[in-house]
């Protein structure tokens, strides 16, 4: 596999040499600046370009930009109103610019208004870290009693809205506006803050939207990209839901393989494929993570390795970010099916045998409690979630060749 770094831009706390030190091979950004439904010019990519490839004091960094993530799908494009047409013209256009700069790998995600969701960025640990956790209980308060949403209570089970109640009433002001904030941080380095009438206002806009009609929206979509994307040589690879099950009276997509399953088919090329993600697609019980690699390995194009612990059965469930071998994933036995997936396509003689793959999120730990680096992407966290699974893909490939 090949070892990339999540890196947020200039603003990130994180840097470039940091990212060296850690020992990614190559760069994960995005124009995290430019608004959703825009042409991402020539000019601005070779920027973030020239600001990977230097460190601090002017010298090369050997680092380069190598995958996107994420270049976003407006809501236009997704509720297919307004410019969305537009947006869909301006999208191949920046995979045009994206493949001119020598950039191949297309990260994004089809998850509707906001595109990760958890209660608490910081939630404390036995150890004395921190990490990122989703709480049931504490989500149906915020929908309930903050968001005040029309039909909220009728999407929980009498049980959890009767404990929503109280942990609402227990919350203090300052509380209630925490949990607000966190429910609303959406997309790492995004500078679309949505106020709670905001998010009511493009929670609306899919009041006559159910997964059937999103999913066709997706289809219309990829119909109209994947052609330009398999001229261009690219990779486009969607991110699945996060967390994988509905939230906020919105559908859901792609929580599941056989959501994956219905748009790889749909719009059958080598440029429509996964991100496999770990950790949002092991919130789930009835994903079979090494499984799937095997059934999807051809389609997978970039990998996030990350565990998480579910803390209650079925589906939805509270979760919290654990350590990247910790958690319920096996993350031996995924590391294994990618190795597995990557001689597969050594033997068929694929350009891209080698999967991308990153240390994703990680627990605040030692001076990652102070940084303040975008929530989920400390450094000391993510450095010892990919010495982690360094480790593991050494140990494999040793006992393989053995």
């Amino acid at each position: 596999m090949r070892h990339v770094w999540r890196w947020f831009g200039p603003i990130d706390k994180v840097t470039i040499a940091d990212a060296r030190q850690a020992g990614a091979q190559g760069i994960v950004s995005a124009l995290h600046h430019v608004p959703h439904g825009a042409v991402w010019l020539p000019a601005e990519i070779e920027r973030r370009q020239r600001e990977v490839a230097s460190l601090p004091d002017g010298s090369a960094s050997d680092l380069n930009w190598e995958i996107v993530e994420s270049l976003p799908i407006s809501e236009a494009i997704k509720t297919q109103v307004g410019e969305w047409r537009s947006h869909i013209a301006n999208y191949r256009t920046s995979l045009e610019n994206l493949a001119r700069a020598g950039i191949s790998v297309i990260c994004y995600n089809f998850m509707p208004v906001l595109d990760w969701t958890r209660t608490d960025l910081a939630w404390r640990l036995p150890h004395g870290g921190t990490t990122m956790r989703f709480d049931l209980i504490d989500f149906a308060a915020f929908d309930i009693h903050i968001l005040k949403r029309q039909g909220a209570i009728g999407d929980y089970t009498p049980e959890i809205a009767s404990e929503a109640e109280r942990r609402y009433a227990q919350m203090d002001d300052r509380a209630r506006k925490i949990l607000a904030r966190n429910v609303n941080s959406g997309l790492p380095g995004s500078t679309e803050d949505t106020s709670l009438d905001g998010l009511a206002a493009q929670l609306s806009s899919y009041d006559r939207i159910d997964a059937t009609i999103l999913r066709q929206h997706f289809v219309d979509f990829l119909e109209e990209v994947v052609p330009t994307a398999e001229r261009l040589g690219l990779r486009l690879c969607c991110h699945p839901d996060d967390p994988p099950f509905p939230l906020l009276g919105l559908p859901r997509v792609m929580s599941t393989e056989a959501d994956y399953r219905y748009i790889l088919d749909a719009v059958d090329s080598p440029a429509n494929g996964a991100t496999l993600c770990t950790g949002s697609l092991g919130a789930r019980p009835d994903n079979d993570l090494p499984g799937m690699i095997g059934r999807m390995g051809p389609k997978i194009h970039f990998a996030h390795l990350r565990n998480v612990r579910k803390e209650a059965a079925g589906t939805p469930c509270s979760f919290h970010e654990d350590e990247h071998l910790a958690g319920d994933t096996d993350m031996v036995a995924v590391v294994a099916a990618l190795l597995h997936e990557e001689a597969r396509r050594k033997k068929e003689g694929r350009q891209d045998a080698v999967i991308p793959m990153r240390p994703d999120h990680g627990q605040d730990i030692l001076d990652d409690l102070t940084r303040g680096a975008q929530p989920g992407y400390p450094a000391i966290g993510r450095l010892k979630g990919l010495a982690e699974l360094r480790g593991v893909e050494h140990a494999i490939r040793k006992s393989t060749t053995a």
